[in-house]
C-alpha cells in the first residue's frame, strides 16, 4: 500500500452529499465532453474512482470505463450506482495496481494524485498510468496550483473556503512540499445552530514541471495543458490544470 490515507465508511458515506458543487452539470459537462473526447472508441481507466463522480456519467455517455480505487468504502458507495459488469473497479492503490488491457485514456481528477505523499509514488503512478496506455493512449491530470504566492513571510496557511457551511484552509511544509487541508463543516442540529466537524487531510503538492518530468521519466509526453476542462489557456495566474501527457506511437 501506498501512503495515501484510506477513506474510512464516514467519510464515503457523505462525500457525495459535501461534493455537490462538484457533481453539478456545470462542472461536469465540460470534465465529461473532454475525456470523452480522449477517450474516442477506446476504454477510459479513472485512477481513485472514489464513488464514481466522474466515472459513473462518463460510461452513462457509452465510455468503457474500469477503475481502480484504495478505498473499499468509497468503492462500495459507487456499487449502489453501477454494477460490476458495467464499471469494474479494482481495489487497490493507484501507484501499483494493474487491471487487464490497454486503454486509450487514463485519467486522474480533482487533485488527487496528491493523496501520494512521495514523489518517488508520484512517479510510480505516472508509470503506471503509461503502463496501461496503448500507443497513442493519453493521461490526464486535473490539479490544482500551489498557491504559494498568498504566503508572506512566516506565514504557513491558506484560506481556501469561508462560507456559511464550511472554513477551509490549508496549512504548508515548504521543505517536504506536504500541505494539510483543514476543514471545520457545520452540521446542523435541527435548531438552525449545529456544531462544526472538524477534519483534516495530508497531501504532496507539486508544480506543472515537476509532473512534466514525471511524465518524461514514465515515457510520455505533455501535449496539452489548459487552465480548465473549457479549455482556457493556462497562464501564471491559473489557480488549476488540466494536463494531457502522450505516449509516443
Amino acid at each position: 500500500m501506498t501512503s495515501s490515507e484510506l477513506w474510512n465508511r464516514a467519510t464515503a458515506d457523505r462525500y457525495d452529499a459535501e461534493e455537490t458543487e462538484m457533481s453539478s452539470a456545470a462542472v461536469l459537462g465540460p470534465t465529461l465532453a473532454f475525456l470523452a473526447e480522449l477517450a474516442g472508441e477506446g476504454r477510459a481507466l479513472e485512477l481513485a474512482i472514489g464513488t464514481g463522480r466522474v466515472g459513473v456519467p462518463l460510461r452513462e455517455r457509452g465510455v468503457p470505463v474500469v477503475g481502480i480505487e484504495l478505498s473499499e468504502h468509497m468503492a462500495a458507495v459507487l456499487r449502489r450506482k453501477s454494477d460490476e459488469d458495467t464499471l469494474p473497479v479494482a481495489i487497490g492503490d493507484m501507484a501499483t495496481t494493474a487491471v487487464p488491457g490497454e486503454f486509450t485514456l487514463v485519467y486522474l481528477v480533482y487533485n488527487t494524485i496528491t493523496n501520494l505523499l512521495t514523489q518517488d509514488e508520484q512517479v510510480q503512478c505516472f508509470r503506471n498510468a503509461a503502463r496501461h496506455l496503448e500507443p497513442g493512449g493519453r493521461f490526464v491530470i486535473e490539479l490544482g496550483v500551489p498557491p504559494l504566492r498568498f504566503l508572506p513571510p512566516g506565514q504557513v496557511a491558506v484560506p481556501f473556503d469561508v462560507s456559511e457551511r464550511h472554513l477551509g484552509f490549508d496549512t504548508f511544509d515548504l521543505v517536504e512540499q506536504i500541505l494539510v487541508s483543514h476543514h471545520f463543516t457545520r452540521e446542523s442540529d435541527g435548531d438552525g445552530d449545529g456544531r462544526y466537524r472538524r477534519g483534516s487531510s495530508r497531501h504532496r503538492y507539486a508544480w506543472p514541471a515537476e509532473l512534466d518530468l514525471m511524465a518524461r521519466i514514465a515515457g510520455l509526453e505533455l501535449e496539452r495543458r489548459v487552465a480548465d476542462w473549457d479549455g482556457t489557456p493556462f497562464t501564471q495566474d491559473s489557480a488549476k490544470h488540466v494536463s494531457v501527457w502522450r505516449k509516443p506511437a
